[in-house]
Parts: structure tokens; sequence; C-alpha cells
């Protein structure tokens, strides 16, 4: 046999190298031009056609100034991006650019798709944003994303109601506690009408992301790094108070507790709800919905133990591990993440910028569309409970979505619910933790 081959070796040789090259042009980037000109792919998540405009716009204008670094836009999807990237991943196929949120990176991180940032991005940049933005994007001792946008979770409340009510209104100075929050409710509701509506078809994030506002964790990470899931006291103020207004208060519908904050917009035009606690960014749309003549405010989320702060899982800018041109990909993301580039984009996504320097932007603080409201309450975020947990997304998916689900309808009490978090959770994260 093994004479017979070596007739062949030429030829196979030949096919083999040719196919290298064809894969090559088809990994990682955009590739080479031949007259050297460098083409790297950014992926974008952009969804909202002034965010769309305002990400290729920039596109355009680094492709202008810098004519030896090509930007192609591609257009990605945030209801599809983790599966799409692990595909794109394992095929050596990644853009070089991956717009993303932070609580998506840890298995990418962890599984060395994303390359370590900590040598590659200037320092401005590295100064401007705060270090516990960074926080949401280290997972060991590397960085894996730049954290450039973020919203708090507010009220959004029918001002008309509310003045008539003569109910006081919270501002970021002075916030209503959650027990405030739940008697108020009550005051605005009866009728066939409802003091807040919850939008709850995803209740882990919110719940979580909430908790922190009354010194709730749930995770726990021990000295071996190990984290465990325990349910305590603290944990228990914001299900408890969403709970109660659905149960006992009859201040929350049930009908909206698996609906998404869209699905709720028509009933709160339609005076059905006078509150309903959403993303800063759904903004937009009640600008773009709202029927003429409906007046509406922006109000900061109840306050506990732990004042007005919040979890975010802020949008993330990382750069593939496969990336022949990591140089070249940090200065884009340097360039889009100017302290003007990062208004522009925060403007069009109607979010919040992460920069320090781009936060004071009068843009941002005028009383128009609740803008000063929400950058008062900028300094007050802080990165999500579940943010480096491996296994989080099981855990999710399988163990609290629908314990959540269960004990807001009423269906379970606390004390299962809690047995469920904790026991069934951890058995879930032992599994990504030996």
């Amino acid at each position: 046999m093994r004479g017979r081959t070596t007739g062949i070796l030429p030829a196979v040789t030949a096919l083999l190298t040719a196919l290298a090259l064809l894969l090559a042009g088809c990994t990682s980037g955009g590739g080479d031009s031949a007259d050297g000109r460098i083409t790297l792919r950014f992926q974008s998540l952009a969804w909202q056609e002034e965010s769309v405009k305002a990400n290729k716009e920039l596109v355009a204008e680094w492709n202008r100034t810098h004519p030896d670094v090509k930007v192609e836009y591609v257009q990605g999807s945030w209801d599809s991006v983790h599966d799409q990237l692990l595909t794109s991943f394992e095929g050596g196929e990644a853009p070089d650019i991956i717009h993303d949120a932070s609580d998506d990176l840890a298995d990418f991180a962890y599984g060395g798709y994303l390359a370590d940032l900590r040598e590659l991005l200037p320092e401005r940049l590295k100064s401007d944003i705060p270090q516990r933005s960074w926080e949401t994007a280290t997972f060991g001792k590397g960085v894996y994303g730049v954290p450039f946008l973020q919203e708090p979770r507010v009220l959004i409340a029918n001002a008309t109601w509310l003045k008539e009510s003569g109910v006081r209104i919270p501002t970021p100075e002075h916030p209503w506690s959650w027990t405030e929050f739940r008697e108020v409710t009550r005051q605005l509701s009866g009728d066939g009408k409802y003091g807040v509506a919850w939008p709850l078809k995803e209740p882990v994030s919110a719940t979580l992301n909430l908790s922190l506002s009354s010194g709730g964790q749930l995770f726990h990470r021990g000295a071996d790094g190990k984290v465990t899931v325990r349910f305590e006291p603290s944990d228990e103020v914001v299900p408890r108070t969403v709970h109660d207004q659905v149960n006992t208060d009859d201040s929350a519908p049930s009908s909206t507790l698996g609906s998404g904050g869209s699905d709720t917009l028509p009933g709160f035009f339609g005076g059905r709800y006078a509150m309903v606690p959403l993303g800063f960014s759904y903004r937009q749309q009640i600008v773009q919905q709202a029927p003429k003549g409906f007046t509406w405010q922006v109000l900061p989320a109840p306050a506990g133990a732990g004042g007005l702060t919040q979890g975010v899982s802020p949008q993330t800018l990382s750069i593939a591990e496969d990336s022949p041109h990591k140089k070249e990909a940090a200065q884009f993301i340097d360039f889009l993440l100017r302290p003007k580039n990062m208004v522009r984009l925060a403007l069009g996504d109607w979010m919040l910028p992460t920069g320090t320097q781009a936060l004071k932007a009068p843009a941002l603080h005028t009383a128009e569309n609740g803008w000063a409201t929400g950058t008062a309450l900028a300094r007050y975020l802080r990165p999500a409970p579940a943010q480096s947990v491996r296994g989080y997304p099981e855990w999710k998916d399988k163990v609290a979505t629908p314990a959540f689900q269960e004990y807001y309808s009423g269906a379970i009490g606390l004390d299962e619910l809690r047995e469920r978090l904790e026991k069934d959770g951890n058995l879930v994260l032992t599994r990504y933790q030996r």
C-alpha cells in the first residue's frame, strides 16, 4: 500500500494546500485583500431604526478615515445570537468584532472563544468606563468585552392618573420604598383597573436585578470559587411584593405575568394600568405608540436596604480570539466608543452610555422623555448577580423561570420557591463547577 500511495503525494499535497487556503478565506474576520488592505467584520445587534442608522454611519465614518482597514457591517439578531455565535466560533467563522450582552459572555470567555482585551485597549477607554462596568465583562483574570450601553429598569407611569390620585411622586432623590410602592398600587387600583402591571415572561433577570435594591444576592461564591444558591430574607422582598400585588391586593393583574414588556403597552395606553416596570429603552416605543394627549413620566424603581442599586447586563463589544487582526479590531472599538460616538449610540438605542464623559452630554440630562431620571440612576447600576456564574443559563431555564412563574401566579408558596431555587438550582450549578 505504501508504494502505491507515493505516486499521488504531490497531487494530494497540492489539494490540501488549496483547501487550506480556501478555509483560511472563510475563517474568522473578513480577510485581507490582494493589496494588503485589512477587512474586519463587525456584527451588530442594533435593531431599532435609529440605532441601526447610528451604527452604520459610524462604520462609514471609520471607512472614510481609515483606508487601510475596512469594516464590514454585519446585521445580527438578539433572538439567535448565542447559538449563532457558538456555531460560528466552532466553525472558525466568527466575526472579528462581536456585539453581545455581558450575561452571554461567560461560556464564550471560559471556552477560549473571546480575546482578553486587557493589553489591546487604550488607557483612555479603560479609564473612562467605571470599574463596576468592567466587572460585568471580567471572567477569571481576563476582560472579554467592552461594556458600552446599559439600561436601568424604571417605572413608566400614567402621569395624569398619578397626579389626580394625589400619591407622592417619587424621584431618584426620594424614591418609594418597596412597602410604599405596594401601598401606592393598592390606592391606584379598583373598578377593573390596576396600579401596576408586571410583564414577567422572562422573570429571572428582572427579579434578581431589582433584588439588589433590597440587599438580595442569591448567588454566593465561596473561598474555593464555587457558587451556591441561597434564597435569604433580602432575596424575598421583590418577589414577595409582586406575588402579593397579584394574589392578595389585586393591584396587579395575573394576565400580564406571561407577557413581554411591549404586550402591556396597549393596556397602559388604554388606562387599565397606572404603571409598568420596563427597561429604560422602552421609552422609544412609548413615544412612537402613545395616543395623542397621553401623558407619561419615568419614575425610579423602588428602593430598599440597598437603596436604588439594581443589576444590569450591559451591551458589550468583544473581539474573537481567532481574529488575525485583534489590534485593528481594538482600534475600531476605541473609535466607536469615543465619548461623542458613545452618546450617538446611546441616543439611538434610548439607553445610557457607560462612559463617564458620555454621561455628561446635555442631551442625556433633559426632562423630555425621562432622560434626566434615567441618567440619575446610572451611578446605582451594578453587575447583574448571575454575571459570572457558570451554568446560569441552564439554571435560569430549567429551574428558576418555572419556579418564579409558579410563585407569581400563586401556584406555589415562598417555601417551595426557596427549596426549588436552592436544592434543584445547586444540583445544576454543581455540574459546571467540578
